[in-house]
């Protein structure tokens, strides 16, 4: 079985062009799961509902759980992107 494809991805941004809003408290909407992928450097993923942190360096990704408030912090330079599912992610 294949894993479920993005059925919409944000554009690339790094330390200029991170939206103030993914680095403020929001969530996924009902039904959509996220993948934070980082691309370049580190970026810091703060769960808020359960509270916890996790470090993303360069090629790793974290799980947005649909509804889970959230948010980002660079880590110093990086680049990243968010994808979008409508089903559990591989």
């Amino acid at each position: 079985m294949t894993a479920p494809a993005p059925y919409r991805s944000t554009p690339l941004f790094d330390n200029a062009t991170l939206p103030m809003a993914l680095q403020r408290r929001h969530a996924t909407k009902a039904g959509v799961w996220g993948v934070v992928r980082v691309i370049e450097g580190r970026l810091l993923l703060t769960y808020l509902d359960p509270e916890s942190e996790v470090v993303l360096d360069s090629g790793q990704a974290g799980l947005l759980l649909p509804e889970q408030p959230h948010f980002v912090t660079p880590q110093g330079p990086m680049r990243m992107q968010v994808d979008f599912y409508d089903q559990p992610p591989g």
